[in-house]
């Protein structure tokens, strides 16, 4: 989430947010009632490439360049939310759903994930909001760092699957 946030414009964000929930709601509906199932570790490991993959777009925004990702990131959040989906799958099938309520419990996941995801764009908009008041580049104290956290998480995440 905060590599959308750091690769989408604020007035886009809740569309972008949105859609990760609504990709990574349909793949985990569909995988926790057994329609389709994708073996673990090519599932982790793409999901750390989209990871990487998100640093390396909010850097090339930073250069001023364009890309379909750029313009269009609820596209690529859709996307990677089918594959994050797969990811939450797994984790879901380890705790189970209560038999007789799974599409509850898959709504109320999806709900609860929308919400937490939602808050913490908004504490990190506040957060940036408040750094603005101060006598600082918000671009070099904040985003800056922040993109190399979500750039060098996604790598090592992506090093880790590999030779695991």
């Amino acid at each position: 989430v905060l590599g959308l946030l750091l690769l989408t414009p604020v007035r886009q964000l809740l569309w972008v947010i949105t859609a990760f929930t609504a990709g990574h709601s349909i793949t985990l509906a569909i995988t926790a009632f057994g329609l389709f199932r994708l073996p673990s570790g090519p599932v982790e490991l793409l999901i750390a490439l989209s990871i990487f993959f998100l640093a390396i777009e909010a850097v090339r925004k930073q250069a001023g360049k364009t890309s379909l990702t750029i313009r269009q990131p609820w596209i690529i959040a859709a996307c990677f939310g089918l594959l994050h989906g797969l990811g939450f799958a797994g984790a879901l099938a380890d705790i189970g759903l209560p038999k007789g309520q799974e599409i509850w419990a898959l709504l109320l996941f999806n709900l609860g994930l929308e919400l937490g995801q939602l808050l913490f764009v908004a504490a990190m908009l506040g957060g940036y909001w408040l750094f603005g008041r101060l006598a600082v580049d918000r671009q070099k104290l904040l985003a800056r760092p922040a993109l190399y956290l979500v750039g060098s998480l996604g790598a090592f995440y992506t090093m880790t699957r590999i030779f695991s």
